[in-house]
């Protein structure tokens, strides 16, 4: 094999390499995961070094610094690569930030958290929602919701955890209270009392499917292979609801559900009742908007939603998701198109898959 040939060998091997793309996007999300050398210059970079692209034969990957050292290459200059990456640094910050939120009664103005982190409001603005996915108010938000749940749970009225979690007043927590809590805090307190929710389990092609339904739409779709442990999963969410088995209407609906999970082509034209923190929100949406068929990496929601820095949060709020298919947290996969943990299971992720792309036109036929 000539020098030309090699040349060319090495550079189809790059560019077929998923690592390329980091390199060439300077995804600064993969800083960390891995480094890559230059033969020419001599030099190894972190993926999101701003230097000017180098030739797809001249690169080599790396998993670690200490092995593009040893390889013979030195660190670079200018993104610093064996030095504490600015996302690292800028972490360290945002999560003092976060501590003096969770700590503080009274919500830090967003001029307060920008000073203590020595930088501007814009910059301070822009880091925290690069690397929690949320602004500093949502955040904030988040952890009033959290604190008030904790006390209602705890045995405190509504009004003293109304206010020990933040809220100034009961009218601006009750305008939302069904949206944080997916009923009225008193209910919530009793853990789910007079709180109505029907239910039926049916099966489908992957075993059995559970649909629960409450006043403002699907709330539950759990899949396994045992009826009875999906009712106690129901039943530990709410443990004082009333619970009350499908009629022969209901079970329609689950039909429909069942319906969709074998062909995800024809939707699911029902409405959901969806709870979550506004990050889990936003991510959620972002699945939804995945076409069946189609997939994406933990990677791509997360910069789909604007925070390249919360890959692992994503993949949390997708371990989160209690509304199977209908939230299609199986169309996410690994950054090298690999199948990941699924909270009902990795062969259920890879049948239904499956099953998606079978329903597609094949390439070139007609609409």
């Amino acid at each position: 094999m000539n020098a030309s040939e090699k040349h060319m060998q090495q550079a189809a091997a790059t560019l077929n390499d998923p690592r390329w793309t980091a390199v060439v996007a300077r995804a600064s999300e993969a800083d960390g995961t891995f480094y890559y050398s230059v033969n020419t210059t001599g030099v190894y970079c972190r993926p999101s070094c701003a230097a000017r692209l180098a030739r797809p034969e001249n690169v080599r990957f790396h998993a670690t610094c200490e092995a593009a050292e040893q390889a013979g290459f030195r660190p670079c200059k200018r993104c610093r690569p064996d030095q504490p990456s600015r996302l690292e640094h800028y972490a360290a910050k945002v999560t003092d930030a976060c501590r003096i939120i969770e700590e503080s009664d009274n919500v830090p103005s967003l001029e307060q958290l920008a000073a203590r982190a020595g930088v501007s409001t814009y910059h301070f603005h822009r880091m925290f929602k690069q690397i929690t996915g949320l602004t500093p108010r949502e955040y904030a938000m988040t952890q009033r919701e959290k604190r008030v749940r904790k006390q209602l749970g705890s045995g405190s009225t509504v009004t003293e955890a109304i206010f020990d979690a933040g809220y100034n007043s009961n009218s601006r927590f009750y305008e939302k209270s069904n949206h944080v809590l997916g009923m009225t805090p008193t209910n919530y307190r009793a853990g789910g009392a007079n709180t109505a929710i029907r239910f039926a389990i049916g099966e489908c092609s992957l075993g059995s499917i559970l649909v629960a339904q409450s006043d403002l739409g699907i709330c539950a779709i759990l899949m396994g292979d045992d009826p009875a442990e999906l009712a106690r999963d129901l039943q530990d969410r709410f443990p004082r609801a009333k619970l009350i088995g499908g009629d022969a209407g209901f079970e329609q609906l689950v039909a429909r559900v069942v319906g969709f999970v074998e062909a995800p082509g024809i939707g699911l034209d029902l409405p959901l009742d969806v709870r979550g923190t506004a990050f889990q929100q936003r991510v959620w949406q972002a699945l939804r908007d995945i076409p069946p068929g189609r997939t994406a990496s933990y990677t791509d929601i997360a910069n789909r939603i604007g925070a390249p820095g919360s890959v692992r949060a994503v993949a949390q709020a997708c371990g989160a998701n209690a509304l199977a298919v209908a939230i299609p947290c199986h169309r996410v996969v690994r950054n090298d198109g690999g199948l990941s943990g699924y909270r009902w299971g990795v062969e259920r992720k890879r049948a239904l898959l499956d099953t998606e792309a079978n329903a597609l036109p094949e390439k070139g036929a007609h609409a």
